[in-house]
């Protein structure tokens, strides 16, 4: 599973004119999911965007997290982060997730992440062409991933 997490001081998304969820400050995270990624992989992924420190403390420094700021998130669905671009000038999506398995985890990580965090959680719409509006804060952008083969032992 793969996150890119951008620190906002608002972002919403759209599908035919209309704003299907938003957000003052907080994070957006744009989700993919890859092949060999399972439910038990969604909480782990939902678990390191809530606890990861990207918010200012009082000194400036990046050590508070979306839990401890209560801040808002928004989840939006982007199969494209899944895109090998290892090769050639075209992107493959080979290793991205078929869409029923996509939704299915998509939705999975957003009910976790309602189910853990008291701030606002929004979402995108899976497979809808969305537009999606944000004012980064710093800007801050961070790339989560949370694949098996890149997690240690023990």
């Amino acid at each position: 599973m793969i996150a890119l997490l951008q620190r906002v001081l608002e972002a919403s998304v759209t599908v035919d004119e209309h704003v299907i969820g938003a957000i003052g400050p907080g994070l957006l995270a744009f989700v993919g999911f890859e092949r060999e990624d399972r439910s038990e992989d969604t909480k782990r992924l939902v678990n390191r965007m809530l606890g990861y420190r990207l918010f200012n403390d009082s000194r400036g420094l990046m050590n508070r997290s979306l839990i401890d700021t209560g801040a808002g998130l928004l989840l939006v669905p982007q199969f494209t982060l899944a895109a090998d671009t290892d090769t050639g000038l075209r992107p493959s999506f080979s290793h991205a997730a078929a869409a029923p398995e996509g939704r299915v985890l998509f939705d999975e990580t957003a009910a976790y992440a309602r189910s853990r965090h008291a701030g606002t959680v929004e979402i995108g719409r899976f497979g809808a062409h969305m537009r999606v509006h944000l004012i980064n804060d710093g800007p801050a952008t961070f790339w989560l991933r949370t694949a098996k083969a890149l997690v240690s032992p023990g």
